[in-house]
């Protein structure tokens, strides 16, 4: 099977972006690592350590005993994410629009 040069350019052309997208959040937060709460904290303490977030989104989840509610602070370089309570993920924030990682809700 031949491949179209156009085929082949588009795949080159998606590739290399991606390669080189992907590494743009993980190169700020290499060279400037933000402190982030740890894994176990509770709310009360991510807030006397870290301030009032940003904005406190509504919970997720909790139809099902399963399925605890889950819930979110965003502060300015990141996302915290509560269950029960406690923090269980912190994901950094993108700086800017053209940045390549996860996406501020």
């Amino acid at each position: 099977m031949k491949l179209r040069p156009f085929a082949v350019a588009l795949v080159l052309m998606l590739a290399g972006h991606a390669a080189s997208a992907e590494t743009l959040l993980v190169q700020r937060v290499k060279e400037r690592p933000a402190a982030v709460p740890a894994r176990g904290l509770s709310m009360a303490e991510v807030e006397s350590r870290f301030g009032a977030p940003q904005q406190k989104l509504d919970p997720r989840g909790g139809q099902k005993r399963q399925w605890p509610a889950i819930d979110r602070w965003v502060y300015p370089e990141f996302t915290v994410y509560f269950e029960r309570q406690k923090v269980i993920d912190v994901v950094a924030n993108q700086a800017h629009a053209g940045e390549i990682g996860p996406k501020p809700l």
